[in-house]
């Protein structure tokens, strides 16, 4: 039997990217990407012409379809080889993100009855319009002494399934009563390929509040949520796989739609932060990998299990079968990064970067790289996207303190990267306090790629080394293994993680060492940072909170 090959999808938040991996050697055949032609759907919905309100980030299902046809089509037909040869496709995805589907599998949004409903549309991991009822759902958890909500340190969000599912049931009701399912958009998507309706103990575990021994939360606390809302166990899929679980075999509609052959191995869907971690688990246990991109999501493989306050979660085969997987994050990173650079960098930063023919952000990387840290008096906190961990709160917002009439553009833009960094550590520390061992710590995404700056600032304020993937496309690499693992030895993949992890080691890159100089001064900073996050966190909330329902209230009543 000659080499086989797998294919990995990752679906972002703007585009998916696809490769080719040659199973046996881990070689990159070839890579493809394409773009969501209506991206984030944010301030309104263009069929009919409705505003959105404050805080929603909706998305339209026919383009991961698209994306998913194009992308198989564009690798099968340009890779030269026999498609007999591709024996497995995996799959990543943003989540939670979740949509409203019939009994057919077809979203709601695309039927002109609800299509001008924005609760019928796919709700985006960052749409943030459920924090009342990611409020309800935890206040009742407390109240009730839920023992779900130990594994998610104590805590919910308005980013996952069932606050975005009661959100729709209290200002949809048509839509909640027409929806036979509520599915992550992952799952989605391998229903496309295998028609088959599945999930993974990764997107049902951590995202759904799905227990391997309990199953979902219980239909009497669901009551108490909301009268009449423990319907929802009906309308959520039954059917949960273990990761790396074969969910299907590519339908004949979509073999003839993408070159590939009938049959072809489907892996359950994976999310896309945990998807690299098979590729760093060959060193072991207590690894922290840190995916940074858009947001950052912080993945740990620990094979102890404590239920951690402040965490987004904590499940067992979660991301590696044999493993507890522990996840926190931040709401945002480089979409800080971005915004400042819309908004605030100056006409020079965006001339020098046409005439250097370099970006925006490569400019000021050189500027705010030769700063040295706290000369500016400036500190952040890193809330432009609310808090992810440890405060699980979407109505927290960004602040910059210490602003001068001298304070320059470049001195903005390193404080809203060190603020993330402190998000980081502050998350490293919260987990470590509390017993969770950590012992390497990898990054992964764009920006460990993009910005030397960014991560040697990371490492100076964690005070840790961080070591960077040598693969470039890491999520689709990883969600390619799971394809491998779900077509099993016998078709060309692996049978166990242990024995792919030996053979397709990751290979390091760039390797990040904290300078002691600057270390000794970030704990300075990071020491306020805590004080603000508290003070504005927890012991005065309300002055962000109302703030934010004054510009909700405010944007509500603007004509356009």
């Amino acid at each position: 039997m000659g080499d086989k090959y797998s294919i990995g999808i990752d679906f972002g938040t703007l585009s998916a990217r696809a490769i080719l991996i040659n199973n046996r050697t881990g070689e990159e055949i070839l890579s493809s990407v394409y773009g969501y032609q209506d991206g984030v759907i944010e301030k309104y919905l263009n069929s009919p012409k409705i505003k959105l309100p404050l805080d929603y980030a909706l998305q339209n299902p026919l383009d991961y379809k698209d994306a998913v046809i194009a992308l198989l089509k564009d690798l099968t037909s340009n890779s030269g080889l026999n498609p007999s040869d591709i024996i497995s496709i995996g799959l990543d995805f943003t989540a939670c993100t979740v949509m409203a589907v019939d009994e057919k599998m077809t979203p709601l949004c695309v039927n002109c009855k609800f299509s001008g409903n924005p609760h019928s549309w796919v709700k985006l991991w960052k749409h943030h319009g459920a924090q009342e009822e990611a409020d309800r759902i935890n206040k009742v958890a407390i109240e009730r002494n839920e023992k779900f909500l130990k594994y998610y340190g104590n805590t919910s969000s308005s980013e996952w399934m069932l606050a975005k599912i009661l959100e729709t049931y209290r200002k949809a009701p048509e839509v909640y009563q027409a929806a036979t399912r509520f599915v992550e958009a992952g799952d989605w998507v391998v229903w496309l390929l295998t028609g088959e309706e599945t999930t993974s103990t990764c997107m049902a575990g951590y995202k759904a509040f799905w227990n391997a021994e309990t199953g979902y939360p219980s239909a009497e606390y669901l009551e108490a949520v909301e009268p009449g809302f423990s319907s929802v166990l009906g309308k959520l899929t039954s059917r949960v796989s273990m990761v790396g679980s074969r969910a299907g075999g590519l339908t004949e509609k979509m073999a003839a739609a993408t070159g590939l052959i009938k049959g072809t191995s489907v892996a359950v869907a994976m999310i896309d932060a945990h998807s690299p971690m098979p590729l760093f688990a060959s060193a072991g246990g207590n690894i922290l990998l840190m995916s940074m991109g858009t947001s950052s999501c912080h993945i740990l493989l620990s094979k102890k299990e404590i239920l951690a306050g402040g965490i987004c979660g904590v499940v067992r085969d979660g991301v590696i079968p044999g493993y507890y997987g522990y996840e926190a994050g931040q709401a945002a990173v480089g979409d800080i990064y971005d915004w400042f650079i819309t908004n605030l960098a100056s006409n020079d930063c965006y001339q020098e970067a046409s005439k250097r023919n370099i970006s925006p952000f490569a400019v000021m990387d050189e500027k705010a790289a030769n700063l040295e840290p706290g000369k500016s008096g400036l500190i952040a906190l890193d809330w432009w996207n609310g808090n992810r961990s440890m405060l699980n709160n979407s109505n927290l917002s960004g602040m910059i303190v210490g602003l001068t009439l001298n304070s320059s553009q470049e001195e903005l833009y390193r404080a809203i990267i060190e603020a993330t960094a402190y998000g980081t550590r502050n998350i490293i520390e919260a987990m470590e306090n509390q017993g969770i061992q950590i012992d390497h710590i990898y990054a992964c995404g764009g920006l460990s790629r993009k910005s030397a700056l960014v991560m040697q600032i990371f490492a100076d304020v964690i005070g840790r080394e961080i070591a960077t993937a040598a693969i470039e496309q890491t999520t689709a690499f990883g969600a390619a293994m799971y394809g491998m693992i779900a077509a099993g030895k016998s078709r060309g993949g692996y049978d166990s993680f242990g024995e792919m992890g030996r053979l397709l080691q990751i290979k390091k890159g760039a390797i990040f060492r904290p300078n002691k100089k600057n270390h000794k001064i970030y704990n300075e900073l990071f020491a306020f940072y805590q004080k603000l996050a508290d003070h504005f966190g927890i012991y005065n909330k309300d002055i962000m909170e109302s703030l934010k329902k004054m510009r909700t209230k405010r944007y509500a009543e603007r004509k356009n």
